[in-house]
């Protein structure tokens, strides 16, 4: 029989330093959430966090780096659960999830995206090229779609891309205000109205 060796020491403190790290993203979406990035110091992350603030900036350079691993965190979730070559519909319901499975990034996201509106803000720039990447991401399956002949070819695909994008994060917020609504039956009510509207057939038909 195989003795099975220990773990190299080297080995556990990368893991305890992953680990740290998760932590600190976590502590950071839920009090950026909560006070905005204004309002939310490294030291007060680190402090509940359970870290030094030397050890923030061990895994964090700068509270900059922070924020922007907070958007890739929940840019990841998205790319982990979206399907871009499904059906548009399908996964504009799927979006109710999100809700239940990652309520801390949609609450720092909107906060973050609320105050880096201002140009000179620090994510602002990011957030722009963010949204224009979403818009073309969309614009691109409608547009194939159409020149599939599943949806009518008579209406803008990147404004309307513009209209869904614009629905997806109106509610985020209105979630955040009064989380009572009803995602699931929100978005399905949505989706159907957009399956409708892009249906081929006549439109001039009373």
């Amino acid at each position: 029989m195989v003795e099975q060796q220990a773990p190299r020491p080297y080995a556990s403190l990368l893991a305890k330093g992953e680990d740290r790290r998760v932590r600190i993203l976590e502590v950071a979406e839920r009090l950026l959430a909560r006070n905005g990035w204004r309002n939310t110091s490294l030291a007060q992350i680190a402090k509940e966090a359970g870290v030094s603030t030397a050890g923030l900036l061990h895994h964090y350079a700068s509270k900059e780096q922070l924020l922007n691993a907070v958007l890739d965190a929940r840019d990841a979730d998205d790319d982990q659960h979206a399907d871009r070559t499904g059906d548009l519909i399908t996964e504009i319901c799927r979006v109710a999830e999100r809700f239940d499975r990652q309520p801390e990034l949609i609450g720092t996201f909107t906060v973050l995206l609320a105050e880096n509106i201002a140009p000179d803000a620090p994510l602002h720039d990011r957030l722009v090229k963010r949204q224009q990447a979403a818009v073309g991401i969309v614009t691109d399956f409608i547009r194939r779609t159409q020149n599939a002949g599943v949806y009518r070819p008579d209406f803008d695909p990147a404004i309307k891309a513009v209209e869904i994008l614009a629905f997806i994060n109106g509610m985020e917020s209105a979630w955040l205000l009064d989380p009572s609504i009803p995602l699931v039956a929100v978005f399905e009510g949505y989706a159907q109205t957009l399956a409708r509207d892009f249906e081929p057939g006549d439109r001039s038909a009373p």
